[in-house]
């Protein structure tokens, strides 16, 4: 297909589209040109047209994050879905143990596990925007821009590696994926999130597609898709995991307006309970909005 050379992730060259139009470019309501997200029949990953991606270098430095942000700088936002993988798939103790987080931003979800009353023995930071190394530095922990420049130090010494949506933005998900895993001890796992393509708004909201399609995620997404590109970087997945961050009144505004909903947009639907009741049945059914996987080593 036009625009679409051999899939990064297992070398097919059979593209379908899925969605042609413009998507986000940072926040709501701003969009690109029209463009192409085509799924790969061969793995089953989704991607979008290269020429509508941005570069490495985007990240290194503070375009990124003042696109999301609105032009307020470096943001630890991320920290909600980062408090979810610690304590909601984690189970194990890490105390005493070596754990790496790979794409840091601020660092808020290390500073968490930093606190904890039996604390990790060593930290590693993984962070390519060259304005936040010096402070990740300054908190104590080992600095690294990319994981093959932390694995001179740390191949096969980390027990928790975690990557908190990520690997959607990188070129190259295998390499990726085999660049975290030469970081894992023999019995280390990699904790990951990424959006999940099956998140039902996706089917209810006609406006959604254009606003979950976006400018910084090359890469969309499901279970088996991950599965085939953990399966590239000699990894597979021991646990699946969906988390559902916004409520029934957000899903039913963009269905109403096709946008996203300001907080008290729908008032009279505020309810904890149902909220919960909505949220658990998007998880159960795996259509929430965020993928999580636990992948470990697979062996030889």
């Amino acid at each position: 297909m036009d625009g679409f050379g051999p899939c990064e992730i297992c070398g097919g060259d059979n593209w379908r589209p899925v969605y042609q139009g413009p998507v986000r470019d940072g926040k709501f309501g701003n969009l690109t040109a029209p463009t192409t997200v085509a799924e790969c029949d061969d793995c089953g990953v989704v991607r979008l047209a290269e020429a509508s991606c941005h570069d490495d270098d985007f990240y290194a430095g503070p375009e990124y994050w003042a696109s999301v942000t609105g032009g307020d700088g470096f943001s630890n936002s991320h920290e909600m879905m980062d408090d979810v993988g610690l304590h909601g798939l984690w189970a194990d103790d890490i105390g005493g143990k070596t754990v790496a987080e790979i794409g840091t931003g601020g660092g808020g979800f290390l500073d968490q596990i930093k606190e904890l009353e039996v604390a990790p023995k060593t930290v590693i930071a993984i962070e390519p925007a060259d304005a936040l190394r010096p402070d990740l530095e300054a908190k104590g922990f080992e600095t690294f821009a990319y994981t093959s420049d932390a694995a001179e130090s740390f191949a096969g010494a980390v027990d928790l590696a975690c990557t908190f949506n990520v690997i959607e933005h990188v070129p190259d998900p295998s390499k990726f994926l085999a660049d975290a895993a030469a970081l894992l001890a023999p019995d280390g796992r990699l904790l990951l999130s990424t959006p999940n393509r099956d998140d039902t708004l996706m089917d209810l909201a006609p406006d959604y597609p254009q606003f979950f399609y976006r400018v910084a995620h090359r890469w969309y997404f499901d279970a088996d898709a991950l599965a085939a590109c953990a399966a590239q970087a000699g990894l597979k997945i021991s646990r699946v995991h969906y988390v559902q961050r916004y409520g029934l009144a957000n899903a039913l505004v963009w269905i109403r307006d096709g946008k996203p909903s300001a907080h008290d947009s729908l008032p009279g639907l505020r309810d904890a309970r149902l909220d919960q009741t909505w949220q658990d049945n998007l998880v159960r059914r795996g259509v929430a909005d965020r993928l999580y996987a636990v992948l470990e080593r697979v062996p030889q």
